[in-house]
């Protein structure tokens, strides 16, 4: 999906993502010391606003207009800079302490590209997050993208970054219970990636 098509499915939706964090992003950062962060793809900036509401000077990017408007709305005090830019090429020159990916499904040449972008400006010692919808959520879990390819696995992320120094604190498959309308577990099963590295 394109800008334009993410713009229409944001503006006919009171909301399409939940407002509350993502789960691994709140498990895994839950304990950091606030600083400077980016989330690269953030839609309507629910993990950065999380962040936020934590300490955090977050920059939420996304090439959806829509989106971050929503995100703005809900919180127009918070902490976030609401960037409209394509998450495989944005740049910045103020080093970063954390850099959080959820759930951008991309072909392998765009995902490498967003990986990288993101990586660059994180400084020595900061924290790389990326959640997305794992390659055998196709055939063993439930929703998410059908199209295998721009499905991955946590060893493509770590690939992607070849010749990077990082240490590596999580990559793996990891299971999700799958909400139902209600917020309720529906007792069916996601399965994502998870990898979580510190730079250097």
């Amino acid at each position: 999906m394109d800008a334009e098509a993410w713009d229409e499915r944001y503006a006919a939706a009171e909301s399409v993502w939940s407002l509350t964090p993502n789960i691994f992003v709140a498990e895994q950062l839950a304990d950091l010391t606030p600083g400077r962060g980016v989330d690269l793809a953030a839609g309507e900036g629910r993990n950065a606003l999380w962040l936020a509401s934590r300490g955090w000077h977050m920059i939420a990017v996304d090439f959806s207009s829509v989106g971050l408007e929503r995100g703005r709305a809900r919180d127009p005090e918070a902490d976030v800079e609401w960037v409209c830019a394509d998450a495989t090429t944005w740049t910045t020159d103020e080093p970063l302490d954390l850099v959080v990916v959820a759930y951008l499904q991309l072909p392998a040449e765009q995902r490498r590209a967003a990986v990288r972008a993101g990586w660059a400006p994180l400084r020595p010692g900061g924290t790389f997050l990326w959640v997305a919808h794992d390659s055998t959520n196709l055939t063993e879990g439930t929703g998410g993208p059908q199209d295998p390819a721009v499905l991955m696995t946590a060893e493509d992320v770590l690939d992607d970054l070849d010749g990077e120094a990082f240490t590596t604190l999580v990559a793996e498959r990891v299971p999700r219970a799958v909400l139902d309308g209600h917020g309720e577990e529906s007792g069916q099963t996601a399965w994502d990636c998870l990898v979580r590295l510190t730079k250097g």
